[in-house]
């Protein structure tokens, strides 16, 4: 396992955001984000997974909710201002993002969607997401992370 620095790490480094990298083993195929928790040492709770959607104005959002919880999604519909919301299909999401399942980074897209981080983020010091490539995460504060990002914070989790 590589540790080099991935496009997520070098957008944090250009606006001088502070970051902890975090890479780990995949090599048995275990992809999700429970058990990425657990292999960088972090708290399912801190640890966050990002979830593309489509709303039924076809606009896409996207959600940044805790790795032990699931996204609501009429939660999540009424947070994004949208009649009802679903996932996005997974063959659609590197074609969208540029990020692969298992990898997908709520920095760094190839454009900028609206982005709502689970309100549960905000009382933590730092939370954990995905550093854009399958194995390796960031740890940073949670306004560092919205701030980039222009997320805005909201219960959409369960």
């Amino acid at each position: 396992m590589t540790e080099e620095k991935t496009n997520v790490m070098r957008l944090l480094d250009q606006k001088k955001i502070s970051y902890t990298p975090h890479w780990y083993d995949t090599t048995d195929g275990v992809l999700d984000a429970v058990t990425a928790a657990e292999r960088v040492g972090v708290s399912p709770e801190s640890c966050f997974k990002t979830l593309v959607t489509v709303g039924a104005s076809k606009k896409n959002h996207v959600f940044v909710v805790p790795a032990g919880r699931e996204l609501d999604l009429k939660a999540a519909a009424k947070a994004a201002g949208e009649k009802s919301i679903e996932m996005l299909k997974q063959a659609q999401l590197l074609p969208l993002t540029g990020y692969i399942h298992g990898g997908c980074s709520p920095i760094g897209m190839k454009k900028r969607f609206p982005t709502i981080i689970d309100a549960s983020a905000e009382t933590l010091p730092q939370m954990t997401c995905s550093a854009g490539k399958v194995g390796c995460q960031v740890t940073l504060s949670p306004a560092d992370l919205a701030a980039f990002v222009g997320a805005k914070f909201a219960m959409v989790s369960k």
